[in-house]
């Protein structure tokens, strides 16, 4: 009678007991940011971004991510500002906006973020453009790089004065010309595309500075995300992958979109949801999924696995 009393669990030893709460712990550990994954990137709601006003900045607005965000936008019901250097593509972009949403109003810039004489008045220019509009969203998404794979004393001075020029100045102007209307009216979001060139991988040899200005717009981000956060203002770097663009055409030798190389337009859709979320993010689910294996593998693997691509791309380049 007393031994049926006794509860099975008392004689189990110990260390079993221990070893199921570490293990229970460690699936928590693990379950949990998968389900904050999924819940973010599949099921949580994406914001009104017309709360944050009625006007979209977009720069690099005629190619790529830019008109692709630039349409997503404009289906959004919010007014755009399209900045480019080619006169002809923002006339065509605009078109093409406004024959499928014909209530989007629509302001073009010409302005080539590469030019040396010019580059320091941007800050003028964009400041007059958006003069007495409510601009609650920029995308500075205007960005250039190496126009092959090279070893740093391979580039030309010119081209990679011009990377700094566009991808760090440009953004940085940019940015300060649209901050103070945003900080009086105390709402606002601003994406800046950074690159998993410089935060899913811990390098990018033979785009060397391509990655360097990346990782500026990482930081920039990450601190006005802070400094601004009070102010009603959500600052965040997304940080694509590979996406099937010109310029990854061009310098990567990517033909055409698949799994796990987005169309603009797919990345774009992805992008829109996580604006006001989150300071650094990788929007399309299957790079965060490389991002999250890139995590598993040693820092030394993946760098000599991305110096072997460098030296690929640029042999075939040569050849």
């Amino acid at each position: 009678m007393l031994s049926a009393c006794i509860n099975p669990l008392s004689t189990q030893p110990m260390w079993i007991l221990l070893v199921s709460s570490l293990g229970f712990l460690s699936f928590l550990k693990t379950s949990f940011p998968l389900l904050r994954w999924v819940y973010a990137t599949f099921v949580r709601p994406k914001k009104n971004l017309q709360h944050y006003g009625s006007w979209a900045l977009i720069t690099g607005a005629t190619d790529g991510i830019g008109k692709a965000f630039a349409h997503q936008l404009a289906q959004k019901g919010i007014n755009l500002i399209l900045v480019s250097r080619n006169p002809n593509k923002l006339k065509t972009v605009s078109s093409e906006i406004q024959a499928e949403h014909p209530g989007t109003k629509i302001k073009t810039v010409v302005f080539d973020f590469s030019s040396e004489v010019s580059t320091g008045t941007v800050q003028l220019i964009i400041e007059k453009a958006i003069e007495g509009l409510d601009v609650g969203v920029l995308i500075n998404n205007v960005g250039i790089t190496y126009p092959a794979a090279r070893f740093f004393h391979e580039v030309d001075e010119k081209v990679w004065m011009d990377i700094v020029r566009v991808n760090l100045e440009g953004t940085s102007r940019v940015t300060r010309a649209v901050l103070p209307g945003m900080i009086q009216r105390r709402r606002g979001a601003i994406v800046n595309m950074g690159s998993g060139a410089s935060s899913v991988m811990p390098s990018h040899p033979l785009f060397t500075v391509y990655a360097a200005t990346k990782a500026y717009i990482d930081q920039l981000s990450r601190c006005l995300e802070l400094e601004y956060k009070r102010c009603g203002i959500h600052v965040q770097c997304q940080v694509p992958l590979y996406v099937a663009t010109k310029m990854t055409s061009r310098v990567a030798l990517i033909q055409r979109s698949s799994l796990f190389i987005p169309s603009p337009e797919d990345y774009a859709k992805a992008a829109i949801g996580r604006i006001g979320y989150e300071a650094q993010c990788a929007p399309y689910w299957a790079h965060s999924f490389q991002w999250f294996l890139a995590c598993l593998l040693p820092e030394s693997v993946l760098d000599a696995w991305r110096l072997s691509i460098g030296i690929h791309r640029r042999g075939k380049l040569i050849a």
